[in-house]
C-alpha cells in the first residue's frame, strides 16, 4: 500500500488533468517508481486513484513499453531496434550485451542489477545504435562504449545500496 502522501499527490494530479485517462501514465509511474514494478496492488490503486476499472489500467500498462507489469532489474536498458539503429549495428550491440550480461532479451542478470529489453524508436537516429537506461540516452554505441555504460551503472548501483 502506497503512503498517504503519495495517494494524495497522485489524487491531486489526477484532478488537475483533463480526464483521468490523461493522468493515468505519470500515476502508472510513480506507482512503479515506488513498487520497482507495476504489481497487481499498483493497478488496483492505479484503477482506483483513477476512477478506472483495473482491465482499463492493466491496457494502458500493456500498451507502454516502459511500464513493467513484472519484476525487473534495478536498471532496465532498452537497447532500440527501429530501422536506423538496426541499420547502424544494433542487433549486433544486442548481441554482446545478452552475451556481457549472460541473459536473453527480457530477462534480468542474477545479481538483479540489469534487465534487457528491446525497444521502439528512442528519437536518437542520427546517433545510433542508442540505449536508454532509467533516464539517460546514450549513442554511438560500440562494445567498448557498452563496457564503460555498464561499469558505471554498475557503480551508481553499488552507491545506492551503500
Amino acid at each position: 500500500m502506497i503512503p498517504k502522501q503519495l495517494r494524495e499527490e497522485l489524487l491531486d494530479h489526477v484532478a488537475s488533468a483533463v480526464t483521468p485517462r490523461e493522468a493515468a501514465v505519470e500515476v502508472m509511474r510513480a506507482l512503479q517508481a515506488f513498487y520497482g514494478w507495476l504489481t497487481d496492488e499498483a493497478v488496483d490503486e492505479a484503477a482506483e486513484i483513477l476512477s478506472l476499472s483495473p482491465l482499463q489500467v492493466e491496457e494502458l500498462a500493456t500498451f507502454y513499453e516502459m511500464i513493467y507489469r513484472r519484476p525487473v532489474g534495478k536498471r532496465v536498458i532498452h537497447l532500440c531496434d527501429s530501422i536506423s539503429c538496426w541499420s547502424a549495428g544494433a542487433e549486433s550491440m544486442m548481441a554482446y550485451l545478452r552475451k556481457s550480461l549472460g541473459i536473453d532479451e527480457g530477462g534480468t542478470t542474477e545479481n538483479g542489477i540489469f534487465t534487457l529489453v528491446p525497444c521502439a524508436c528512442l528519437g536518437n537516429c542520427g546517433e545510433g545504435p542508442t540505449m536508454l537506461i532509467g533516464e539517460t540516452l546514450y549513442g554511438s554505441l560500440t562494445p567498448e562504449r557498452l563496457d564503460q555504460i555498464l561499469e558505471e551503472e554498475r557503480e551508481g548501483v553499488r552507491c545506492l545500496d551503500n
